[in-house]
Formats: structure tokens, sequence, C-alpha cells
């Protein structure tokens, strides 16, 4: 028993380092690496036995949470500003599509091994936060949602990139 305690530590220190390695080189193949790097480090299904479509799935939640975050902001923004509806109402519309289609793509894409499918995901789903900020400012709003939106537009980015490793 002394000695296996100590094997399996020494297993597990060379695991957690081979998949930070991993997330590292992974990480340097995208546009946003610290983004990357910290979304992958924070997730548990990034260590031990990851590949890179797990990578992938990591980053296409990721940008499932953010978007969950944006809707509920929308949600308030559209109660304190009730003269904001209609471009509200409209990007509400938008990250509806992001959970409802893109998001389900991408997952079934990596799940199936079809990566091109997922990265049409990730990829429209970055259109959807455009067309949000172009939307509010459109309506002559000095967006309220522009760093949300920018974060969605940078995961999803990430996600892409993790995903094109896959092709």
């Amino acid at each position: 028993m002394k000695i296996l305690f100590p094997m399996m530590m020494l297993i597990s220190m060379i695991t957690n380092k081979d998949n930070t390695n991993l997330i590292h080189n992974t990480c340097k193949n995208t546009p946003y690496y610290q983004l990357c790097f910290s979304t992958l480090q924070s997730d548990p299904r990034s260590t031990s036995d990851a590949d890179i479509a797990v990578l992938g799935l990591v980053m296409v939640d990721a940008v499932t949470k953010k978007t969950v975050e944006i809707m509920d902001s929308i949600k308030e923004l559209e109660k304190t500003n009730p003269e904001w509806i209609v471009p509200l109402s409209e990007c509400s519309m938008f990250y509806y599509a992001v959970l409802k289609a893109d998001v389900p793509e991408a997952i079934a894409g990596l799940k199936k091994g079809v990566p091109k499918f997922a990265e049409m995901g990730m990829e429209d789903a970055a259109v959807e936060a455009e067309t949000c900020e172009y939307s509010l400012k459109e309506n002559g709003l000095n967006s309220p949602l522009s760093e949300k939106n920018t974060e969605i537009m940078d995961l999803s980015a990430v996600a892409k990139s993790i995903i094109r490793m896959l092709l």
C-alpha cells in the first residue's frame, strides 16, 4: 500500500502534465490563447484522457453558457428599458437560434465525428452575435451587449479553431 499511493500520484501528475500540454498546444492554434486556456483549464472534462473532440465540446458548452447569460441580460434590459424592446427582441431571436440550432449542430457534429457540421454551428453562433450587435447599433443604441456579444464571437472563434483541428 505504501508504494501504491506514490505511484498513483506520479501517474496522476504525468497525466495532468500531458493534458496541460494538450491544452497548451491546442490553444496555441486558436486566435485567443488565454481565453482558450482558461476556459479549458476550468473544466474537469479537459483533464485526464481528453482529446481534441472533448476540448471542442468544452468550448461549445462555454458558448452555450455565455448565450444563456446574454439571454438573461436581454430579459433584464427589456424590463428596465422598454424603449429598446424591438432591437433586444431581435437579439433574443438571434441567441435563441444559437441555443436551438447552432449549438446542437456543433455538439452532434463533434459526437458523430462530423466536425464540418460542428464548425458550421460555431461559425453561425458568431454570426448571430455580430448580427445582434449590428441590430442594436442600427436602431441607434450604444449597444448594452457589446462586451457580451464580443465574448460569444471570441468563444465561437476558439471553438471553431479547435474543431478545425479535427478536419
